[in-house]
């Protein structure tokens, strides 16, 4: 017996808004309607999809991994109604960006939207870790990151490569160097960001394979707070060398012995490769 979509719909609605009377409002429904159709679901099946508190509703553990199946329906469902309405022409429609930084998204956000200026888009942020689970969870259409990525799941496409450098303030015995080798770097108090983080990623990387340990005095996990402690002679920071901005107090200084770089990356999921408004967004800024 096959599920009836607007049930299955009724079901996500409630799953995603937390709620039947927010779900009915909106899916433009009567309450009773989408009550009615998840009842008749969990009757259908045998199952308990929802964990009823009084007003507040919990998913059940069949009723996450149901979640994680209807989330993908209906994006494949909202694709299919953009490539119907636009008769051929992609036209309008909404896109979803994930980004490590800002500096590469808006210039490629600039390129879509002066091809698609109908289109509205939204951009995310956050590290490589999470913006690949935007993409996983379909949270985001398209991800922009800066490592290669290892899962089959995962469609990615080179886009620019970048210079890994460390930046000290005016203070800094280092102020004064163009250059520095990976083995000074151990022991010095390291201002980094979170785990999962681009840059501190492929400083570990590099100083993994070289034997060096580091040193992170602080972790910060937003790009600005990194800036700041450094300003503020905390101790060293890291930057992709095309995200340092000028600074009168601060300056970058290359590690001279070994490449320590970023790799960005465009990616979606595979089973999207077809998607009409990500191939126009990898069409505009490739």
């Amino acid at each position: 017996m096959a599920i009836v979509f607007t049930h299955l719909r009724s079901f996500h609605a409630v799953a995603e808004h937390r709620g039947f009377t927010a779900a009915a409002n909106a899916l433009r429904v009567s309450q009773p309607t989408v009550t009615t159709q998840v009842r008749e679901l969990e009757e259908r099946y045998g199952v308990e999809l929802f964990l009823r508190q009084g007003r507040r509703v919990e998913l059940s553990e069949t009723g996450r991994a149901l979640y994680a199946i209807s989330t993908r329906i209906l994006k494949l469902h909202e694709e299919a109604e953009d490539l119907l309405s636009s008769s051929g022409h992609l036209t309008t429609g909404q896109l979803q960006i994930a980004a490590v930084g800002p500096f590469h998204a808006t210039e490629m956000i600039a390129r879509f939207v002066a091809r698609y200026p109908l289109f509205k888009v939204s951009m995310l942020l956050g590290n490589s870790d999470l913006t690949l689970s935007r993409i996983l969870n379909l949270e985001a259409d398209v991800a922009i990151l800066a490592h290669l990525v290892d899962d089959p799941r995962v469609h990615t496409v080179p886009f620019s490569t970048h210079e890994v450098v460390v930046f000290v303030n005016c203070d800094h015995p280092w102020y004064g160097r163009d250059e520095i080798s990976i083995r000074e770097i151990e022991g010095q108090p390291l201002i980094l960001r979170e785990q999962g983080s681009t840059t501190r990623r492929a400083l570990e990387t590099i100083a993994e394979s070289a034997g060096i340990a580091l040193s992170p005095f602080l972790e910060i996990g937003s790009r600005e707070g990194v800036w700041k402690a450094v300003e503020r002679g905390l101790g060293i920071g890291v930057v992709a060398d095309f995200e340092f901005v000028s600074h009168p107090r601060l300056k970058t200084i290359r590690i001279a012995d070994c490449a320590v770089r970023t790799e960005y990356r465009l990616a979606c999921l595979q089973e999207r490769r077809s998607s009409r408004k990500i191939n126009a967004f990898l069409e505009a800024v490739l």
